[in-house]
């Protein structure tokens, strides 16, 4: 394998002023983390007593379901922190549990605004970010009314809300056009601006000229009387006080759940009436007759149907409602199924962006959103105790269920990693039966540990048949098939091409024990292959066991995916036990003979590695302190150490090819740790590598994402200056396969930014890559090679952008039979996942492989308008790999 890394580097632009919010229980200790911290005072003036637990609930979960983030009590308050939270609305309440009956009390800080009429409890945070621009405050937007009126239905007065455009004139000769807005079924109609944003989504639309200038009413549908109170108490009352139309091709009704229903039903009452009518989460319990369907095509422009995923309880309801119009042959657009979210106001935030985007102006697409799914049939969970446990659908909607024994309680969540970054949190669970259910989702590609907490007590999921785990006798885990990171690195690589877990036993410098280690070995591995293989020891941290790292942290499934496209090569791997031992002698001298007697493992430091989570990470760092030269890469995943004073920095540097650094984020309780370790290398002179701080608390998702990176940095050229390097594999004297880059200065300049809207462009060209193979035939067999890049992420003065901001896509110079160009990365921005993981740049069967073959890219940096300003510099790293 040869490498080479290229230095790129950029100038972005300035970002808008952070918000504020009202709830003086809540700070923003970094973008997108929320810490929360309630005094005591306040949860015991709002239970009455002192409570056994204290949670804040909001729509935090895989989906946006709802979940419970625990908080921990910390002197006089009780104190918890979330983040990264994607851009978005969210609302949130806090929670008491009243020891003993276990009993639930929902309270907010009484200091702040009450923001949801329907809901005296919640409170909302706005999280801004180019993906949640759409529905931001805009100056100067329109503005938001309440009007009152007399309803015949209730016999009482009533009110509504009314939304008018930017610039909206009374006096306008021209009547602007209309959208009646309904709510569902215990909704406020205030909750479309309280939690729709309506004003803001419309004034983005409006100011953006994706929507035409329209005035918004907001009625109460709270009757059994639907049709009276629309078209005889709020439609009057609306003309009455405001400049609107009452032509039918100027007026559209649309709503959620009961109240797209009750849209749907005016539809068929009274034909005609509104031109265009939404149903977002809605159905239909009426027949159409074909007549019917007739009339409703010529009077009607457009009936768009909007649904959630299958966590919408009226996913089934469209079905039907869909075959009812296909069959009485009535015209409509459906959106899709969105993808991400079921029947919450995160699906009906863009059901409504969709359809007020298509209002009386012309529209050429009329298919569904982007990423939305079809609605393929009716929607089903297994009968109660009849499947393992739990239910992963083909989209990600997980179900989780508990056996009988937990008949009696009274509280049961699902606690596990489902918080943005692999946080935990608790999803309350539904009394079924004799058992508990809920169903979440869509939850994101990757693996996943839970249990069950019944009344406060840990259970496990005894339904579940994975293994069990040692160190966590209560947990029990699953695998999400799904795209990201952890989703195409944790999944099971097929059969036949997988590496094999084998199980060592050696004798302990701990009392004279036998103890174990798993050893993952690469496909084809040979014992007795003339070159003995690199080998990497990789240990787990405390309250763990050599088990973890496979059963948990699937290193066995992250190694086989890097290894299978051809981010590292072989080597063998092993998890060994480091619990209460002096870890350096049962290291050299237990694990280490005992691998050297089993396996084909090289003896040279060149070819040796070192590298831990949490406890681990301090026994490795520990281990380079005291026999510097013993492994020439070694790595800290949530590291915390300190250099003695007795450390010989020169041996250290001299003896290590790579020393790389990795932690969470501020929710990882080692974050301080791990930046006083770097300020001790740093001030030490020992030279390292610090990886960006990866998303994610002190959790195997940041580990697994560590792993990721730092295997297939393992046995390659050092590349961290920047400078071409050129290698070799020689197969015999009269052959070789080597990589070289054209000369590249200083780095890759890219572009001066251009605006795309949504996001900043800054494009570049890769340095000319060669290829050169003389090999024989002999010597290459049946194969060819393939070149691959990666890129690490991109910095400037304590500011991040992720490699996945950046692509590119690949060309071959010099284009011939057998010889391709690898297909266009794209970034984040066009949901790719940029260089984060290595993208091939081109590759080579046994037709093209020999000879000379130029390569180049296109390369592409996209990041959001709002990005920090500065200087960003980052590398690519470019390998070429034999190809059996």
């Amino acid at each position: 394998m040869t490498a080479a890394a290229v230095g790129v580097g950029s100038l972005l632009a300035a970002p808008p002023a952070m918000a504020v919010d009202d709830d003086s229980w809540v700070s923003v200790p970094q973008d997108a983390y929320y810490r929360f911290s309630v005094p005591n005072a306040a949860v015991v003036t709002a239970v009455g007593s002192e409570a056994a637990m204290v949670a804040v609930e909001g729509g935090f979960g895989p989906g946006k379901t709802t979940a419970q983030l625990n908080m921990s009590r910390s002197g006089d308050n009780w104190t918890g922190t979330i983040g990264p939270l994607e851009p978005g609305l969210y609302s949130y309440r806090y929670k008491a549990t009243v020891g003993g009956s276990e009993a639930l009390v929902s309270f907010r800080n009484p200091g702040s605004p009450q923001e949801v009429s329907s809901d005296g409890s919640l409170n909302t945070i706005f999280v801004s970010g180019a993906e949640s621009a759409w529905m931001a405050d805009v100056p100067a937007g329109g503005a938001l009314q309440t009007i009152s009126y007399d309803s015949s239905t209730a016999g009482a007065e009533r009110s509504a809300l009314v939304w008018t455009p930017p610039s909206y004139d009374a006096e306008r000769a021209e009547p602007y056009p209309v959208l009646y807005l309904l709510g569902d079924a215990g909704q406020s109609y205030r909750e479309w601006a309280e939690l729709g944003r309506v004003g803001q989504i419309l004034d983005n639309l409006v100011v953006e000229g994706e929507a035409e200038p329209m005035v918004v009413v907001m009625g109460d549908g709270d009757t059994s009387e639907a049709r009276a109170e629309v078209l005889d108490n709020i439609v009057p009352a609306a003309r009455e006080d405001f400049n609107i139309s009452d032509e039918p091709a100027d007026q559209a009704i649309a709503g959620i759940g009961r109240g797209g229903s009750q849209a749907l039903n005016l539809l068929l009452t009274d034909t005609g009436e509104f031109s265009k009518v939404g149903s977002f989460s809605g159905g239909l319990v009426s027949s159409i007759g074909s007549a019917k369907a007739a009339q409703i095509n010529d009077a009607t422009d457009l009936i768009r149907l909007y649904v959630g995923n299958a966590t919408d309880s009226s996913y089934n309801q469209n079905v039907s409602l869909v075959q009812k119009l296909d069959g009485a042959g009535v015209e409509y657009e459906f959106d899709g199924v969105t993808a991400e979210t079921g029947g919450t106001w995160n699906t009906w935030r863009e059901n409504l962006r969709d359809f007020a985007s298509r209002l009386f102006r012309t529209v050429d697409d009329h298919g569904p959103s982007e990423g939305n799914l079809e609605l393929t049939g009716p929607t089903s969970l297994p009968a109660p105790g009849t499947t393992p446990t739990p239910f992963i659908d083909e989209n990600g909607i997980v179900t989780f269920e508990t056996g009988t024994e937990y008949a009696d309680a009274k509280n049961v969540t699902v606690w596990g990693n489902f918080a943005p970054a692999g946080g935990w949190l608790r999803i309350p669970m539904v009394k079924s039966g004799d058992r508990w259910r809920v169903t979440v989702g869509a939850v994101p590609g990757g693996s996943y540990y839970y249990k069950f907490i019944v009344d406060r007590v840990d259970k496990k999921d005894t339904g579940n048949p994975a293994d069990n785990l040692p160190s966590e006798p209560n947990w029990s885990t699953f695998f999400v098939a799904g795209d990201g990171l952890r989703g195409d690195f944790l999944g099971d690589v097929p059969e036949g091409q997988r590496g094999s877990v084998s199980e060592l036993t050696y004798q302990s410098t701990a009392a004279n024990q036998q103890r174990s280690a798993n050893v993952w070995t690469p496909p084809g591995y040979d014992a007795d292959r003339a070159e003995p293989y690199p080998v990497f020891f990789l240990q787990h941290g405390a309250g763990q066991t050599w088990s973890d790292w496979v059963k948990v942290g699937r290193a066995a499934q992250i190694l086989d995916n890097l290894y299978q496209d051809g981010s590292i090569g072989p080597m063998v791997v092993v998890m060994g036990n480091g619990n209460g031992v002096n870890f350096q002698n049962e290291l050299r001298q237990a694990i280490i003979p005992a691998v050297d007697a089993s396996y084909n493992i090289s003896d040279d430091p060149a070819e040796r590695a070192l590298a831990g989570l949490s406890m681990g990470s301090g026994h490795a760092l520990t281990t380079l302190f005291q026999y510097p030269g013993e492994f020439a890469y070694v790595g800290g995943f949530s590291a915390f150490a300190n250099v003695p004073a007795t450390a010989d920095v020169a041996a250290i540097n001299a003896g290590t090819k790579l020393l790389r650094i990795y932690t969470g984020d501020i929710q990882d309780f080692t974050y301080q740790n791990t930046l006083a370790l770097v300020d001790s290398l740093t001030s030490r002179g020992i030279e390292f590598e610090f990886n960006p701080v990866i998303a994610g608390p002190h959790s195997w998702d940041v580990w697994q994402k560590a792993l990721i990176d730092f295997a297939p940095r393992l046995f390659k050229a050092d590349t961290s200056s920047g400078i071409p390097v050129e290698a070799t594999i020689p197969e015999a004297e009269n052959g070789v396969l080597a990589l070289t880059v054209a000369d590249f200065g200083d780095g890759v300049a890219l572009s001066a930014p251009e605006n795309a809207g949504d996001r900043l462009r800054m494009t570049g060209a890769l340095p000319e890559v060669t290829v050169t193979d003389s090999r024989t035939a002999q010597q290459a067999g049946l194969g060819g090679w393939a070149v691959s890049g990666q890129a690490d992420a991109f910095t400037s003065d304590g500011q991040t952008v992720e490699a996945e901001h950046f692509g590119w896509i690949p060309q071959v110079l010099t284009p011939r039979p057998g010889l391709s160009a690898g297909d266009p990365v794209l970034t984040v921005m066009d949901a790719g996942p940029g260089l984060t993981t290595p993208g091939e740049l081109a590759s080579a069967d046994r037709e093209g492989r020999f000879g000379t073959a130029k390569l180049g890219a296109e390369l592409r940096l996209e990041v959001p308008v709002d990005t920090q300003p500065g200087t960003y510099t980052g590398q690519v790293t470019i390998s070429l790999f034999p190809v059996d």
